[in-house]
């Protein structure tokens, strides 16, 4: 079975599924979200959508939350087949442990994510790591490229040791900081690597050489395209097996 291990919810969702279908994915882990930068029709529109990107990447995330609970709701009831809900909670929420059991456990989703600390701030996911324990270890997604620092990486692997029952997933190949971001999940035995939006492809082949058993194929749509991740993968993977494995096989396992 063929996993995407990261999209956000688009606008129309069968725009999604027509990508989905071209590429040849199975299932998508679906991401409740603000912007919707597929809504676009011009540059100044992208702007916008952008703009609401960036409050959300500076700790903004509680903006717009209903909306986008919402839809995300409406997308996992019209394709159950086909997408794999995960929630985000306020980092900043007094009850996190509360928000996790209602907002996602509570509603049969599948993980935690995509989470998006401010920078040099992703010591607050803790509480999220400590709730997600008590929840058999629920994954949980933590947004990895800019504005990522190389600080907050180092923290969420010092995190991961210490909740080593919760699958920690740095998404975006860690940003321009992708050779750390290989070096501490190669060391963090409860950490994997999301490999979408990668700046350059030998990236991806060293990440896939050096944890072959924990990065995952991601497209991380619409902001990238399913169809090229495969392909970025396929090619920067010569293994058959480890292929299978980094394409659904592993995200496969960690939601069962």
């Amino acid at each position: 079975m063929i996993i995407d291990a990261h999209s956000h919810v688009h606008d129309p969702l069968e725009d999604h599924i027509a990508l989905l279908d071209e590429a040849g994915v199975d299932k998508t882990v679906l991401f409740m979200t603000r912007p919707h930068p597929e809504r676009a029709r011009d540059l100044s529109e992208l702007r916008k959508e952008m703009d609401r990107l960036r409050q959300a990447l500076a700790g903004g995330g509680h903006l717009g939350r209903e909306t986008a609970r919402r839809e995300l709701d409406a997308a996992l009831t019209a394709y159950p087949d086909r997408f794999i809900g995960f929630a985000s909670v306020p980092l900043d929420a007094p009850d996190v442990a509360g928000l996790v059991d209602r907002d996602v456990a509570g509603r049969g989703l599948r993980g935690i994510g995509e989470l998006t600390p401010p920078p040099d701030r992703a010591a607050l996911i803790e509480p999220v790591l400590r709730a997600a324990t008590d929840h058999d270890g629920l994954p949980v997604v933590v947004h990895g490229a800019a504005p990522t620092t190389a600080s907050d990486l180092q923290t969420l692997a010092d995190l991961a040791r210490r909740y080593p029952r919760v699958p920690l997933v740095v998404s975006q190949l860690g940003g321009a900081h992708w050779m750390d971001a290989i070096e501490l999940v190669r060391d963090t035995p409860n950490m994997y690597l999301e490999l979408s939006t990668a700046s350059i492809v030998f990236a991806v082949r060293l990440a896939i050489a050096e944890i072959p058993e924990r990065t995952l194929f991601g497209s991380d749509a619409p902001y990238g395209d399913p169809v090229i991740a495969r392909l970025t993968v396929e090619r920067a993977t010569r293994s058959p097996q480890v292929r299978e494995l980094v394409l659904g096989g592993t995200v496969q396992h960690l939601l069962t």
